[in-house]
């Protein structure tokens, strides 16, 4: 009866789960056992329960509850000023620019310590009313190298990925906010939302960037992703609502969806390129849509306050949300069909937003008011 039991429950489990994406390690056991508890549930449920002769269904598994360290920032005091940050996976490091030390703060994933990259400019700017300091404040990976944005020059600045040595920067007309590479057109694309703009430029040589082209959008731009496959790039209007599609080839805005994220408008973005899913974060929660069919919404996640750039681990399917207000991260299994499953969560601190994944599934935070890192390991059991 046992070995019927098990049997039995194993099979109801298999077809439940149906058809996984091709990820690069095995799905954790809690993001199977989610599957099989939502789909086709009363049949798995009836088998189970009638072969034991119980009375009560199986229960899913709960999500797993996630521990948080925290490192301090070399030289910080909070609070200071800390938006994008970025893991380099390959280079197992995380990359986190910090406005008022004037400095690209390196982690090394493995021995957690950090390593400097100083020499940035730093300025006093009022922003959203406040006087702060500006300074570096965006990093992305390219090819061998990482581009960081400097708000409080206007630039973009070259730093080699493995020996963190500093090169050349160029300057732009408006001040810098997000920066993405593009590597299928080896371009830069920066969100200038003062401009009210995106300024590409040319990274075809990757240590010498040079601009390229500015691209008029009409409202604040903020939050951004790149499907290389399709050969698109998303932001969101802050200000007026709408998550834009241009294309990277023609550089022209072909689209405009509609996450319904309210008057606080959208902020980050992240995509799974291989099933099309286009995650937006509102302020509170984070709203799928489908790149096939002209945005239509799919999945929702409730995540808690203070929502602002997310990341997302594609090797996986898992989505990593922040938020600020809530003092939350929010890991979620992105299901076929573009549903959210939450696999697992954790506390962090008031204000801590923005997580970034590393190759491994660990969820860093930054935390602004604390000048320190959280690090949240998940390995998925």
């Amino acid at each position: 009866m046992v070995r019927r039991l098990l049997l039995i429950t194993t099979l109801a489990l298999t077809a439940c789960a149906g058809t996984p994406e091709p990820p690069i390690e095995p799905l954790p056991p809690p993001i199977a056992e989610a599957n099989a508890s939502t789909s086709n549930a009363p049949e798995a449920d009836h088998l189970a329960a009638s072969d034991a002769g119980a009375d009560l269904p199986v229960a899913p598994a709960a999500p797993l509850k996630l521990t948080a360290s925290a490192i301090a920032l070399p030289g910080a005091q909070g609070p200071v000023s800390i938006d994008y940050l970025v893991a380099d996976r390959p280079n197992s490091r995380v990359w986190v620019p910090v406005g008022d030390t004037g400095s690209v703060d390196v982690l090394d994933v493995a021995a957690k310590t950090f390593s400097r990259v100083d020499g940035f400019k730093t300025a006093e700017r009022e922003m959203h009313g406040k006087k702060r300091t500006a300074g570096p404040s965006a990093a992305a990976t390219g090819d061998g190298v990482v581009y960081v944005g400097n708000r409080a020059t206007s630039e973009v600045c070259v730093v080699d990925a493995k020996s963190l040595k500093r090169g050349k920067c160029v300057k732009l007309q408006s001040a810098t906010d997000g920066v993405a590479y593009v590597a299928s057109v080896k371009e830069v694309w920066v969100t200038t939302p003062h401009d009210e703009s995106i300024t590409v430029l040319d990274a075809s040589v990757p240590a010498a960037l040079k601009p390229k082209t500015v691209i008029k959008l009409g409202g604040d731009t903020e939050g951004y992703a790149v499907d290389e496959g399709r050969g698109l790039f998303f932001t969101n209007l802050e200000d007026k609502g709408g998550t834009l599609v241009v294309d990277v080839k023609t550089h022209k805005l072909t689209s405009t969806w509609n996450a319904s994220c309210g008057a606080s408008g959208p902020r980050g973005i992240a995509v799974d390129p291989a099933r099309g899913y286009l995650f937006v974060a509102c302020t509170d929660h984070v709203q799928v849509l489908d790149e096939a069919h002209d945005g239509a919404p799919l999945g929702k996640l409730d995540a808690g306050a203070g929502v602002d750039n997310l990341d997302y681990l594609a090797s996986r399917g898992l989505l990593y949300v922040a938020s600020g207000k809530a003092a939350t991260v929010t890991i979620a299994h992105a299901e076929d069909g573009g549903q959210l499953a939450v696999v697992a969560t954790g506390a962090t601190a008031p204000g801590a937003r923005n997580a970034v994944v590393d190759a491994n599934g660990t969820a860093y935070v930054a935390d602004a008011a604390g000048a320190q890192l959280f690090i949240l390991p998940f390995a998925g059991q």
